[in-house]
């Protein structure tokens, strides 16, 4: 894959796609889907089961029983039983056992079921089941390599966001269960604080710009009523506003609330110990912002960039996929500049889309209010198109949200948030919009694609959807495959018509910029020893991007390896793939059919996807 990759796809320009022989994009009718079988509640006995039938109707014991070992992954899915009020196990000791319960899940499948006997659809889920506990395998001498606490992500902020986001009250037992949740955090949150400072003395250290965001999160957690005079606290109003929903009388509710209010009374505590802890470990903490500075640092940073890529590609080849594609973007980018008659050098018209006041919302809350109405209107546009291009479609609600106060100033610029399987929860496209100068409108069309639709909430909708697969195939996922799609959803709009404003392209072609930019700062922060400084010169040295972004960006890769290596990846892989299947298939490729064949198996590594679309050629080709 590595070859093909760098050979085929580094210089491939969205001009030469556009230009290649042009598919029939209203093709006719879905292919056949996979066969599979439901898994039955209650197995048959097995003489009476094929052996798909047995091996589905495994794969969902499996599910059940690590459901029972984690109610929040429960709560996710939208399941309201006994545990409803419980957080998980944060310890080591429950790694560990999943780790082992995974191993000798692997084993029993491999010596109790015939895989030369089983359906393609279930071959398939074999193969992922096998991959899966291989890739675990690989990263569990890591598994105390990630910092627990950071800007991006953390129990810290991520209890709140639960509670908030995630908790559904429905009636007043789940109320009570939410109250139960709250009074618990303190607990939860503790044994994560415990577990940080372990790792700080085995030398998993964040870099020491990392504890003021973590900090600075903590403390905006902890305000506001019921923990002072201010305004109610965002987690309280959330539970008030679920709470009016119901129709409870004065007494209930009056007590429901009094009840919540004690509940988080108890998180001051908790929370004052964790900036405590975090301002200790800011004046010890090692210097240097990358990997390499961990304990085992580069076979760390190898682990890592292949569990997010699914490749086997080093950390130099990334680096150089990064350079040449970083270059191929400009020249797109001065063809641009061309069109709109800019003069002067491509870093000049960067600092002009940076600075030009006609690119962005005002920083009021009117400005944000407008973004995220426009944001809207661009998805509600291109769904209706959707048909057009795909065959499969989204169920699922979507919506477009600020990302809450208490986390914006550390969040990331845009993310998305998978709706629950009953429908009960939407999907949620988060925009960061506490600084209006670094959401510019230029990007706001691709972001939008990326985030909605054709991009994660389709991608993920359909995936939940596949009710005929094993869950782990529908609730799992691979970094390389899904923000590959994300990426390569901001380009096929092109295709559609969309990006009529040469500077909504241009902001296209920034995001992509950004993405290719990543192969490079990621590999140079974490295998060639840049700074946190450097990486972010480079950004904005090669980006249009505002520094505020270039900062936040390389902020979010040093705590977070590998990760963002994925989008870049995945997006050429699709593309080669696409690519390849045109050239065999010229006027006989159906658009419509190749993307049902990239997602009617939910998330795959890149070489399975490989596979999937080469089958589907031959079957093309032999008809």
């Amino acid at each position: 894959m590595s070859a093909s990759i760098l050979r085929t796809l580094g210089l491939v320009s969205a001009a030469a796609l556009l230009a290649a022989c042009t598919p029939d994009g209203a093709g006719n009718g879905a292919p056949a889907p996979s066969p599979a079988q439901d898994a039955p509640a209650t197995p048959a006995p097995a003489a009476e089961q094929s052996e798909t039938e047995r091996l589905n109707a495994w794969f969902a014991q499996v599910e059940a029983e690590d459901l029972d070992r984690s109610p929040m992954a429960k709560a996710y899915r939208g399941i309201i039983d006994a545990d409803y009020g419980r957080w998980g196990d944060p310890s080591d000791a429950f790694e560990v056992e999943t780790f082992e319960l995974g191993e000798a899940r692997l084993a029993y499948m491999r010596e109790n079921f015939d895989y030369e006997a089983l359906e393609p659809s279930a071959q398939l889920s074999w193969q992922l089941f096998e991959y899966g506990q291989e890739n675990a395998r690989r990263n569990f001498p890591f598994r105390r390599h990630n910092y627990i606490f950071n800007q991006m992500r953390g129990p810290h902020s991520s209890v709140p966001v639960f509670l908030t986001t995630i908790h559904r009250i429905n009636n007043l037992e789940t109320a009570e269960a939410w109250i139960s949740r709250a009074a618990g955090a303190s607990d939860y949150l503790g044994a994560f604080i415990d577990e940080a400072e372990a790792r700080f003395e085995d030398g998993v250290q964040p870099p020491v710009w990392v504890y003021n965001h973590v900090i600075e999160t903590s403390r905006n957690i902890i305000s506001g009523a019921p923990f002072d005079e201010g305004e109610t606290n965002v987690v309280l109003e959330g539970f008030i506003s679920q709470i009016d929903s119901l129709e409870l009388g004065d007494e209930a509710r009056e007590r429901l609330l009094a009840d919540a209010s004690q509940a988080l009374l108890g998180w001051p505590p908790v929370y004052e110990r964790l900036i405590s802890v975090m301002e200790s470990h800011r004046e010890r903490a090692a210097p240097g912002d990358g990997a390499w500075r961990l304990p085992d640092g580069e076979a760390y940073y190898d682990a890592r960039l292949a569990n997010f890529t699914t490749t086997d590609l080093t950390a130099n080849e990334v680096h150089e996929l990064g350079v040449q594609n970083t270059a191929r973007i400009h020249d797109e980018m001065r063809a641009i500049m061309d069109e709109v008659g800019f003069e002067g050098s491509l870093q000049d018209f960067f600092a002009f889309m940076r600075e030009d006041p006609q690119f962005y919302y005002p920083n009021t809350d009117e400005g944000r209010q407008a973004y995220l109405d426009e944001a809207t209107a661009l998805i509600e546009r291109i769904t209706e198109r959707l048909p057009e291009y795909f065959i499969t479609l989204p169920e699922y609600e979507l919506e477009v949200r600020r990302v809450e106060p208490f986390r914006e100033r550390s969040a990331g610029k845009a993310f998305y948030s998978r709706p629950a399987p009953d429908g009960s929860r939407p999907g949620i496209y988060y925009a960061n919009l506490y600084d209006m100068s670094q959401m510019p409108t230029y990007q706001m069309e691709a972001l939008a694609y990326h985030e909605g639709n054709p991009g994660h909430h389709m991608q993920l909708s359909i995936m939940i959807g596949l009710d005929e697969l094993p869950a782990f195939r529908r609730f799992g996922g691979y970094t390389a495959y899904t923000e590959g799609w994300g990426l390569y959803t901001e380009f096929l709009p092109l295709e559609m018509g969309y990006y009529q404003d040469p500077y909504s392209n241009f902001g296209r072609l920034a995001m992509e910029l950004w993405r290719a930019g990543r192969l490079v700062v990621d590999t140079g922060l974490h295998h060639k020893g840049w700074s946190r400084e450097e990486a972010i010169e480079w950004l904005v040295e090669n980006t249009p991007n505002p520094r505020g972004d270039a900062e936040r960006a390389i902020e979010r890769y040093v705590v977070m390896p590998g990760q963002a290596t994925a989008y870049m990846i995945g997006m050429l892989k699709i593309l080669e793939l696409r690519e390849d299947a045109r050239e065999r298939l010229c006027d006989a490729l159906d658009l419509r059919e190749f993307h049902e064949v990239v997602l009617r198996d939910g998330a795959v590594p890149l070489a399975v996807l490989e596979d999937l679309v080469d089958a589907w050629v031959e079957d093309t080709l032999a008809q």
